[in-house]
Formats: C-alpha cells, structure tokens, sequence
C-alpha cells in the first residue's frame, strides 16, 4: 500500500467560510482505523451506529473505518433524527456511536422516559458537546463520552485525560508539540484565573492553536495553494482557531479566529461566553459572535435557540448570578431562533446570522449598563442606525 496515495477528499464544515477539500490518504486513514481498538476499547463484537452526515471525517474515521478495520457490525440511518436516535440504539443493540457539533442538544431536548437507561450504549465519541450537554447525556442515558479537538485537516489532535479540567480541551498526545501563539509566532503567556474560574489575562493569554512541527502531517488542499500558504508556516501547522493553554499545560478553545471580540478596548473570545450561556436551563443551542459597536470595536451578540419563549428578566437574573462572566462578556443584543443555523455537518453556521447582526430576527437588547433586557423594535433600530451614521460608521450596517 502506497501511503500518498490519495483516497478521499474531506470538506472542512464551511462554519467560517468556504468549505476547502482535504486531502486524505490511504496511509492517513489506515493509521485511523488501526487506532480503534487503542482509543475506543472496540471490539468486532461491537455495533456502531452512525447517522452523521458521511461527507465529514468524524463519520469515516471513526465509524467506517473502525468498523472495517475491525470487522465490527456497523449501522447506517440516512440521516441524523433526535427523536429516532434511542429507538435506533436499541432496536440493533448498539454499543458505540459517534456525533458532531450540537447534536446531542437536539437529543437532550427530546422528552424523557423511564426507559432511557435501556440501552446497550457504552461508549459516544464526538466533538463540540458542551459539558453540562455530556453531564446530562450520561446521567440520562447512562452512556459516557469521549471528545477530543481536532480537525478535518488531521494535523494536530488535543484529547481529554482523566485529569482534564472540565471545559478544557485536553493535552496534545505525546510526540506532537502544540503551542499558543501569537500574530507574530510567539508563545502566547499562560492564562491565569480568578477564584470564580474566570480568564483574567484573556488579552495575553489568547492566541491562535498551532501544531509546532505538525506541517508534514498536513497533506493538504485539493487544487487550492493559496489556502495551503494560510495553514503552514515552515514547520508548524496553524489551526486558525483560538485557544490558551493554563498553567498546568491544559488547553482551552477560545472559538473561531472569526469569533475574537474588542469591547471597550478589551480583548476576548467568544466561546467561554458560549460555555457560561449553556447553563441557562431554557438553551439548547448558542452561538456568540461580534457586531459593531455604533462608536469603535465590537458589541457581543448571541443567538439562542430555546425550549419555550425567551423570558428577558429570568435571563438577565441568570446572568447576575454567574461569577465568572466577564465585565464585558454579558451580550448587548439576544436573537432567539426557532432552530440555529448549521452546517452539513451539524455544526452552528454563524456566517449568515453574524452578516445580518440585529438587523433583523427577534432580537432582544439592553440599551444601558444594566441587564435589563427588552425587545429591539423597528423604532429602536431606525434610532441605532441614525446613531451609526451618526458617528460615520453605518457603512458596518447591513443594507
């Protein structure tokens, strides 16, 4: 077997642009597949079910290829379904499956029975879960999971140990080298937190997550070069996504290199907002992301999708009571969504919604300091876009 040979082309999720084709070889998919039984513990008596969409890497490498690899049973649905998802499970005693993005949200949020815990499911691998989601999975269904970072590109993986703090990325396995840079390649200082767990030094701490020495396991983009030239610089493999990593050497993802927000001067990033909006107990989806601020920097924005009508002044006492929210972090605009956009591959799409910012939507604000929250109306946007134009800046606006 030639390991360059090429075997497939993976599609990145397009989360953040446009989707780039990646090369994966018969080597790199092999070396996968023989992984299965190191990483997950499977066995050929195992039955996977997969019902991601086939197109993404999580699907192939850990499903199909696993399963062949091993000769293990393997389960097709056609396409992803919340509600058939625990019929499915124990209709073919399956053992092992496998997610992406928000979709255990969409599980979560169907009704509990008495008989959740009858299933044979021992093991679920994914990414993106939030933990109070992965909290929940298990104790409803009795089922642990497995996450760890990674992308469609294969060059780097970070990987959740038993001494993970929660929230936390994980630690690179050994031998790959991951580091937190900054703009100008150096390694960014370590995050230090406040006795509330919250990120104190976010403006240093912050960089982008890069692979050291992780060019060559990059096999690169399909006819596209130039994309190629953004991922690798000499010997290191940028990620283009957010991170920090404490002083304990865990890593921490800090959102997309799209999702970066300047308030007031301070720089921060989206996806701990994200993780503290989780909580609210009416969310099953979130997605934060800057729009402009009407005089210089951003404003933050979050999109919620919920179980029930958005009840501003339950969310505004939410708020108040996280210690950790940072002084800045608290959303100046809400839009509540009937069901948050995605991806092909389960993944929240935020290119649309940040394009549109509050323009339009039901969107919710708070025209002050305090976290008093009430409906953006036609009126108050007809006023906040004289107030852009007002200090020459409606040129940020949607039309």
């Amino acid at each position: 077997m030639n390991e360059a040979t090429r075997l497939l082309l993976l599609f990145t999720s397009g989360s953040t642009g446009a989707p780039k084709a990646v090369v994966c070889s018969t080597g790199r998919f092999a070396r996968l597949a023989g992984n299965s039984q190191q990483l997950f513990g499977l066995t050929k008596d195992d039955v996977l079910y997969q019902s991601m969409p086939m197109f993404h890497g999580n699907a192939l490498m850990t499903s199909v290829a696993s399963a062949t690899f091993l000769g293990a049973t393997l389960v097709l649905r056609r396409r992803f379904s919340a509600s058939a998802f625990l019929d499915d499970v124990r209709e073919h005693g399956c053992t092992f499956f496998n997610y992406v993005g928000r979709s255990l949200a969409y599980v979560l949020a169907t009704p509990a029975t008495e008989h959740d815990l009858d299933n044979r499911l021992r093991l679920g691998f994914g990414t993106e879960a939030s933990s109070r989601d992965m909290d929940a999975f298990q104790s409803r269904f009795g089922c642990p999971l497995m996450e760890n970072y990674g992308s469609s590109e294969g060059a780097i993986s970070i990987r959740k140990t038993p001494d993970t703090p929660r929230g936390a990325l994980g630690v690179p396995p050994p031998g790959m080298p991951v580091a937190i840079l900054d703009d100008d390649g150096n390694e960014c200082p370590r995050a230090r937190f406040d006795s509330h767990g919250a990120l104190v030094n976010g403006d240093e701490a912050i960089g982008e997550i890069v692979g050291t020495h992780a060019a060559s396991s990059f096999e690169g983009y399909y006819k596209n070069p130039e994309a190629e030239t953004q991922r690798v610089v000499g010997t290191a493999y940028r990620t283009g996504d957010l991170g920090y990593q404490d002083e304990q050497g865990f890593f921490w993802f800090a959102g997309r290199g799209a999702d970066w927000l300047r308030v007031d001067s301070e720089n921060f990033a989206a996806a701990p907002i994200e993780t503290i909006l989780t909580r609210w107990v009416p969310v099953v989806m979130v997605a934060v992301y800057p729009v402009p601020d009407a005089q210089t920097g951003d404003q933050v924005m979050a999109a919620l999708e919920l179980q029930g009508d958005f009840d501003p002044a339950a969310f505004g006492d939410f708020l108040r009571a996280q210690p950790d929210l940072g002084t800045k972090w608290a959303p100046r605009y809400v839009r509540v969504v009937d069901a948050m956009p995605l991806t092909g591959s389960n993944k929240v799409d935020k290119n649309q919604i940040r394009k549109e910012q509050w323009t339009v939507g039901d969107v919710w604000w708070r025209p002050g300091k305090d976290l008093d929250y009430e409906r953006l109306t036609d009126d108050a946007r007809t006023r906040l876009r004289a107030v852009f134009a007002e200090h020459e800046r409606a040129d940020l606006l949607p039309s």
